[in-house]
């Protein structure tokens, strides 16, 4: 997990999301105040069979599990920095809200998704992170959404 970028097997080891919802295919930055993580749409993806038949859009309910997903990285980043959190202990996190969620253009198939999350306020029971999604640098998404933190 060097350099800042982590590969979906780094990726796999922290979420525990899986086929047919895992929806970050890599980190390519990580540190304190962002991570940056890469969602590569493909027409195979199984939600594009219903949504839409005749003109395939990417469901933004799932454009949202994408920054939530890219959030908890963020957010068990910034706790494994922490001196004063167990950095062994297995944490799962749960979805607790979405707020100001925006979208701004539909998302296809060949389209490549940049997610950018930031802190808003990360504590070791909760985590609040804004959102943004890009395709070609072209803003197309945006969320608040907080998390609930448990130990298992």
């Amino acid at each position: 997990m060097g350099n800042n970028i982590l590969s979906i097997d780094d990726v796999k080891k922290i979420l525990p999301q899986r086929y047919p919802f895992l929806m970050i295919d890599r980190i390519i930055e990580t540190n304190l105040e962002r991570v940056v993580a890469i969602k590569n749409v493909s027409i195979n993806e199984p939600f594009f069979e219903g949504h839409f038949p005749d003109k395939k859009v990417m469901p933004g309910v799932m454009m949202i599990e994408a920054m939530a997903q890219a959030g908890i990285i963020l957010v068990w980043f910034i706790l494994s920095q922490k001196k004063d959190i167990e950095p062994n202990k297995h944490r799962i996190y749960f979805l607790g809200g979405v707020n100001k969620a925006r979208f701004y253009q539909p998302v296809v198939p060949g389209d490549q998704l940049k997610i950018e999350v930031r802190p808003v306020k990360i504590f070791s029971t909760i985590g609040i992170i804004s959102a943004e999604v890009f395709v070609d640098d072209k803003k197309v998404a945006q969320a608040e959404i907080s998390f609930s933190i448990k130990e298992i």
